[in-house]
């Protein structure tokens, strides 16, 4: 999972949904230099569902190695004690190697200001309108609740100092916290862009 995660919303409740499994997933930016930075991806899958996941993991031999839970080159899965999996890919780098190398330009923007200060933003557009649940039948909307109910994407970009932003300032970071029901049901609120702009030295 790339740093589009915006764009992918809708990707990562499909593949959820598939998975017939819910998920929180955490976004973390932490920019380092003018021109690079760490992308941490962590993405927490519960007891009961994993345990479906894993059970049929090794039933499809269709399936390519990017295709499921935490099948990423790089992420590295975690079973815990409860029976729950955390899955966590790192990629670290010059920024135009943290959106991936799908080609498309909907992922992290990253911009010099000044000297030592990186504006990061995310377009939020792709979020809206297109996860709604208007038109499904009353048993395929239970389902979609059951499954994301409580559940949430956080993004949070880091630096040496956050010194503008629209999002949640928080210390040394900036997040905002998206609800996966806001998504479905089309309530999201979310500015045009989210961004922070960091010191890095």
């Amino acid at each position: 999972m790339s740093l589009n995660i915006l764009g992918k919303a809708a990707g990562i409740l499909a593949l959820t949904v598939g998975l017939a499994g819910c998920m929180d997933v955490t976004m973390e930016i932490d920019v380092q230099t003018e021109t690079t930075g760490k992308a941490t991806t962590t993405s927490v899958m519960g007891a009961d569902i994993y345990s479906m996941v894993k059970a049929g993991a090794g039933s499809d031999s269709e399936k390519s190695d990017d295709d499921g839970f935490c099948k990423e080159a790089g992420a590295t899965l975690t079973e815990n004690a409860d029976g729950s999996a955390t899955c966590v890919l790192v990629v670290e780098g010059p920024f135009a190697e943290l959106n991936g190398d799908d080609g498309k330009d909907d992922g992290a923007k990253f911009e010099v200001v000044s000297p030592g200060v990186v504006k990061v933003s995310f377009t939020t557009e792709d979020m809206k309108g297109e996860l709604g649940t208007e038109g499904q039948d009353a048993e395929t909307k239970a389902m979609m609740e059951q499954f994301f109910e409580g559940h949430s994407i956080t993004i949070r970009i880091k630096g040496k100092e956050v010194i503008d932003t629209n999002m949640t300032k928080n210390g040394n970071t900036a997040e905002t916290v998206i609800p996966f029901m806001d998504l479905i049901n089309g309530t999201v609120d979310l500015p045009p862009e989210l961004y922070a702009t960091v010191k890095v030295n």
